[in-house]
């Protein structure tokens, strides 16, 4: 019809990129140090530099720890005019990007520390309502892993708030190891794999055994609520327990041995957080025990499981590649424990098994016979059970 025209939509699909984590990052659990457990707020560049040298020469790097995690304290308290994060400029003169080079340089990874909420938990700007505008920095400055608290979110839901904050480090192009630091409030064991790669279950940790506190808590406490998380865990993605007190003053040394030992077969990821410049030989031995190590990276991903609970005793395993399993009894009394195990009557076994002392770093003997010790209290016995062929 003249004088009438034809008009005709064009309609153009507008292709997106899916919004997702990272993946491949974290097929083990990350292994590291963090500043919190011993210095909270009090970190300067110096610091971080004195603990990277440390972590060098106490042969840690060499044993796995490839993560530097500056926590909670290194801001500003205010963000700039543009609304960018600024680091404590008497603190932490150099800037972040040349504190990451130097990191990079010496081989490890380099973590920082925010919150997604409005301010941190000592006060900081938090990253709510700036999450790729952070991700952007971060990606400029090297950040490999991102440790994310849950201070002050007023009503966020937390599943939202976490998935905001992986879009971000997505589209900010640099892969980095999210670490959802969520205190299982609303149970990120189910929701957090697709989100970031560990996941917080419980409050904090704290340098101590059996203690409670009204925001922190001793380890034994934070091992038992594990207990039926496992099926959650696995390579990528690692139920978190909070970092190692390993070598820190509340706890006695079998307590150190028994929480790094019980962590291992929880595959959980192994932060330290004691100040690596003095620790004693008999805390390198236990923060470097290469055999033990490898029960927690083993490839396989399993979390451990608590096999046994009785009064005074804990018999935890864990399936590894190949057909061997971890084990572990834990003397939980306040005295010794004389320990005597008929093999037979460990179901999960199948079969004659070669049996190794993973503290006492030697072979004891095959499942052939029956076995026995005495456990101090508090200690633990773990050993590597290896078919044998």
């Amino acid at each position: 019809m003249r004088g009438r025209g034809l008009f005709f939509i064009l309609i153009v699909p507008v292709l997106q990129v899916m919004a997702q984590k990272f993946e491949g990052l974290a097929l083990t659990p990350p292994m590291g140090w963090n500043s919190w457990n011993t210095f909270e707020t009090r970190i300067d560049e110096v610091l971080i530099k004195e603990m990277a040298e440390a972590l060098i020469e106490s042969g840690m790097q060499a044993a796995g720890y490839r993560y530097i995690v500056i926590d909670d304290g290194w801001e500003s308290m205010e963000r700039d005019s543009l609304g960018n994060l600024v680091p404590d400029p008497e603190r932490f003169p150099g800037g972040m990007k040349a504190l990451g080079d130097f990191l990079h340089e010496k081989g490890f990874k380099f973590g920082i520390h925010n919150c997604a909420g409005s301010t941190t938990c000592s006060g900081y700007p938090g990253g709510r309502g700036h999450e790729f505008q952070d991700a952007r920095i971060y990606a400029s400055w090297g950040v490999d892993y991102l440790k994310y608290d849950w201070c002050d979110h007023g009503t966020a839901d937390a599943k939202e708030t976490y998935k905001t904050m992986r879009d971000a480090l997505y589209a900010a192009g640099r892969p980095v190891v999210f670490s959802l630091c969520e205190w299982g409030n609303n149970k990120p064991w189910e929701w957090g794999r697709e989100v970031g790669h560990l996941w917080r279950t419980t409050g904090d940790v704290t340098d101590c055994y059996d203690c409670q506190e009204v925001y922190s808590m001793g380890w034994k406490y934070i091992l038992a609520s594990q207990v039926g998380l496992e099926k959650y865990a696995g390579p990528d993605g690692w139920n978190d327990p909070d970092m190692l007190e390993v070598g820190n003053p509340g706890l006695s040394l079998a307590e150190s041995r028994a929480m790094f030992s019980l962590w291992s077969i929880l595959a959980a990821p192994l932060m330290a957080g004691n100040d690596v410049r003095s620790m004693t030989d008999d805390i390198k031995t236990i923060l470097t025990n290469k055999e033990v190590i490898a029960v927690d990276q083993d490839l396989l991903g399993k979390q451990g499981v608590q096999f046994m609970l009785q009064r005074g005793k804990e018999i935890w395993v864990k399936e590894l590649s190949d057909g061997a399993w971890a084990v572990c009894f834990f003397n939980t009394g306040d005295d010794d424990l004389n320990l005597r195990i008929n093999w037979s009557h460990v179901w999960i076994l199948k079969g004659d098994y070669h049996i190794r002392d993973l503290w006492q770093k030697k072979d004891i003997g095959t499942t052939r016979k029956h076995f026995s010790a005495t456990i101090p209290s508090h200690d633990v016995i773990m050993l590597k059970m290896i078919p044998l062929r």
